[in-house]
């Protein structure tokens, strides 16, 4: 399936397949898609062996590839990574059923009754690189949204997300839904991509997860609209009123907890006033715990920083560092090199933290808290497909609820104009 001349036909025959999908999923019962969910969530721990055979030839690829040591760990999966993959479609499955939801009810004077309800999008493309847990994610909050889904994961974890795709198909049918509610593009050919974003007749919207060159791609080739999830250029400002505790352990969790996914910390801002003392401090930290520190002028760190250090997402176990004047300093610089991704204020003085909130406009912004936690999952939405950074529709984590639109439904009795 890898010759590029069948790109076209296959991907009309994915298409089509998931357009008379989503009609069937428009109007199925919440028991019946909670009941997939969890079928899918038993059968990925019952084949956590076959995953995990599948996902070795992935690291394999990804070691031949010369993929960076915190790529390889987005790629990698464990048993205990598994039990987060079936934790999660548990979670989903046990969230609300957003569809029907009754988001406004209202009488007018002519005696209609009009009420605005969630409803599916119909078919969502999701396009998104390494991690395969994306594969159980994307899959999930699509079916519990009603919606069907076409998923082309990256070509580093091609057996591990099509091991994942079959437990998932697994549970469509112990519920007796349509297999085709979730399709996995069976090729690593980049064709099949550009082949996703003009589907206009089948794709309602495409979500792409991956880094700038994926997005990039996606935002200027697209013809169907997209949920744009730009690159993590996570900021964290070390106030001056920063209490010297917090600062360490939320900067230290927010860049090495898992420094390869979007939510890690890549700029540290420090107010001048605390430079020589919990700024450098913070920086020791990070350098003891493996972090290499490209540091600006005042700081001492690994190396020196330079100017494309600033705005730069390294996905990896190394951070910029840079004292500034004040908030508004730290603020103006968030506004020239950030990306709307999640950016995070460290102090203790309620009024600072306020003004860096009204100032910015990312789409998460945090206060005293790592910048690990811009995920669904600990924002209650059982797991999310991305992060959107754009302001239509949904913006930040995009979870069920936000893969969905609304219709209206107004009822009379004989009212006429």
């Amino acid at each position: 399936m890898t010759n590029s001349d069948n790109i076209p036909a296959i991907m009309a025959k994915i298409g089509a397949r998931a357009r008379t999908a989503s009609a069937e999923l428009a109007f199925a019962t919440a028991e019946r898609k909670h009941a997939a969910l969890i079928g899918a969530a038993e059968a990925v721990w019952k084949h956590r062996g076959v995953i995990i055979a599948a996902n070795e030839k992935d690291m394999a690829y990804g070691r031949e590839k010369g993929l960076s040591a915190a790529m390889l760990d987005r790629l990698m999966l464990d048993e205990e990574r598994i039990r987060g993959i079936v934790d999660g479609l548990r979670a989903v499955a046990e969230q609300p059923d957003p569809v029907g939801e009754v988001l406004a009810d209202w009488d007018m004077p002519s005696g209609l009754n009009i009420r605005r309800v969630r409803t599916p999008l119909g078919v969502i493309g999701v396009i998104y690189e390494s991690r395969p847990n994306v594969t159980a994610d994307a899959g999930a909050l699509c079916l519990k949204a009603g919606n069907a889904v076409i998923l082309r994961g990256g070509s580093e974890s091609f057996h591990s997300s099509g091991a994942i795709h079959a437990c998932l198909v697994e549970g469509l049918k112990s519920a007796n839904l349509p297999e085709d509610a979730i399709q996995l593009v069976p090729t690593r050919d980049r064709a099949a991509v550009k082949e996703m974003l003009t589907m206009t007749d089948h794709i309602d919207v495409i979500v792409p997860r991956g880094g700038k060159g994926l997005v990039g791609l996606v935002q200027s080739e697209a013809r169907v609209p997209v949920f744009a999830h730009l690159e993590g250029i996570v900021h964290i400002y070390l106030d001056k009123h920063a209490d010297a505790a917090k600062a360490i352990e939320v900067v230290l969790n927010a860049k090495t907890r898992r420094p390869g996914i979007c939510g890690a910390a890549e700029c540290l801002l420090i107010h001048k006033g605390i430079a020589d003392g919990l700024g450098q401090e913070v920086l020791d930290a990070l350098m003891q715990a493996g972090v290499e520190v490209h540091a600006g002028a005042g700081l001492k760190g690994t190396m020196p920083a330079t100017e494309d250090d600033w705005g730069q997402e390294y996905l990896d176990m190394i951070i910029a560092a840079k004292v500034v004047e004040d908030v508004d300093a730290a603020i103006a610089h968030i506004r020239a090199y950030g990306s709307n991704h999640t950016d995070a204020i460290v102090t203790e003085d309620a009024g600072t933290a306020a003004h860096f909130f009204s100032r910015l406009d990312s789409a998460i912004l945090m206060h005293n808290a790592s910048t690990q936690f811009a995920d669904g999952g600990e924002f209650g939405m059982g797991a999310e497909i991305g992060i959107a950074t754009g302001k239509m529709h949904a913006r930040g984590p995009v979870g069920a609820a936000q893969l969905t639109s609304f219709k209206y439904l107004v009822t009379g009795d004989g009212t006429v104009r």
